[in-house]
């Protein structure tokens, strides 16, 4: 049976399906065997929904584990990795999905309800924090198989890796602290002897994280409260004789708004802006000084944030309402909303950044935004309860 607000968005969306055949100039023209694919998680269904980005329709619908909630793509591989969290009484694993054949190809055992999963820049090594036991287990991509665990704070959220892959960081939700690990992984890379660096504590609720792209300094969101850490990162200098080391080192906490819970980077990393859920604002971080630039009135309960290619526009998704925000980061101003589905919170560009899509948990689908003119485009369905999606483009040999 469709529900009353499903039954109104279908004319709106069997129009969009009409209009999807009229592709403008600012739609590319692309090679033959050029893919691109949209892979959405559906934690009450099972399954991962796979968009065809270039044709913008719904390509397919495969089974993967019980309840998955996270999905990342491989930099250097056609493949997506889908987190099954499992139960509180069984444990998690990632099914591996060929994007070529868009087939679930492999499934790695991990432990008790993973949620996230970070592939680090060489494409060969995979982080999952298992929440339900303390632990974040590091993967071999190319074996498919886990070859090392590690013990981190209470309930681990996420795993970062750093892009110089020498440090990952780990948020430890009920622990209210940050885990910082060294990987230790071989030049083989056939084992791995994580050790433990540093703990930070003192960051309620610790959330998502971010790293600069220069491997210099971590920020993470304690959702628990109204602050954000930064956290400088060990280096060694550049001296040939014995170099120093500097070590970890909490440098600030700074004050944004109620319940921070996801930081969106700007590319080049100059700026991240913090998505503060019970505020209904984002705040501002300038990451080189630590200032907080300012707070800024958004929708209703805002989730997520995401920067565009050229730093210029940050989308944010607000969970409680039908829209996504457009803010202007040069301008340092709202500059319009884009209506969608119930719920908007994952968020995603594809490849050249003409389209934005926008999983909606609530009614179940996922908004397909023209960038250009900042308007929906299409509305595509999805299994039950849609929680994130991640882009994978490719050429076929």
């Amino acid at each position: 049976m469709i529900s009353p607000s499903r039954r109104l968005s279908l004319p709106l969306a069997f129009g969009l399906v009409a209009l999807a055949g009229c592709r403008t100039h600012d739609f590319p023209e692309y090679p033959a065997n050029y893919r691109e694919f949209a892979y959405v998680t559906n934690g009450n269904s099972n399954t991962v929904s796979i968009l065809d980005v270039v044709h913008v329709r719904l390509d397919r619908e495969v089974q993967v584990g019980q309840n998955p909630t996270g999905v990342t793509a491989n930099p250097r591989r056609n493949e997506i990795y889908v987190v099954n969290s499992g139960s509180a009484q069984s444990n998690g694993s990632i099914s591996v999905i060929d994007t070529e054949k868009n087939v679930v190809v492999a499934t790695i055992p991990v432990h008790r309800q993973p949620y996230f999963l970070e592939v680090d820049p060489s494409g060969d090594t995979a982080y999952v924090a298992n929440s339900g036991s303390n632990s974040v287990s590091i993967l071999d991509l190319k074996s498919r198989r886990e070859v090392a665990v590690v013990g981190t704070g209470e309930v681990p959220g996420v795993a970062r890796i750093s892009p110089d892959g020498k440090s990952l960081v780990v948020t430890n939700r009920q622990g209210n602290s940050v885990s910082i690990l060294s990987p230790g992984l071989n030049e083989a890379k056939d084992h791995a002897s994580p050790v433990l660096r540093k703990v930070v504590e003192g960051c309620p609720g610790a959330t998502d994280a971010v790293i600069l792209p220069d491997s210099s300094k971590a920020f993470v969101a304690c959702s628990g409260g109204h602050q954000i850490m930064a956290i400088a990162l060990a280096r060694s200098s550049s001296g040939q004789d014995q170099p120093e080391i500097r070590p970890d080192a909490l440098e600030a906490l700074l004050n944004v708004g109620h319940s921070p819970v996801h930081l969106a980077l700007k590319p080049d990393g100059g700026e991240l802006f913090v998505s503060n859920y019970d505020s209904n604002t984002i705040s501002e971080v300038v990451t080189s000084t630590n200032d907080v630039g300012g707070a800024y009135l958004m929708g209703s309960h805002p989730v997520r944030g995401l920067v565009n290619a050229d730093n210029s526009l940050l989308y944010v998704s607000n969970f409680r309402s039908q829209e996504i925000t457009v803010y202007s980061i040069d301008d340092g101003k709202r500059v319009g909303s884009i209506h969608v589905g119930d719920g908007p919170d994952a968020l995603a560009l594809s490849t050249g950044g003409q389209l934005l899509f926008a999983v909606d948990a609530r009614s179940g689908d996922v908004a397909v935004i023209r960038t250009s003119t900042r308007s929906l485009f299409n509305l595509l369905p999805t299994g039950r309860q849609p929680n994130a999606i991640a882009v994978k483009a490719f050429r076929l040999p």
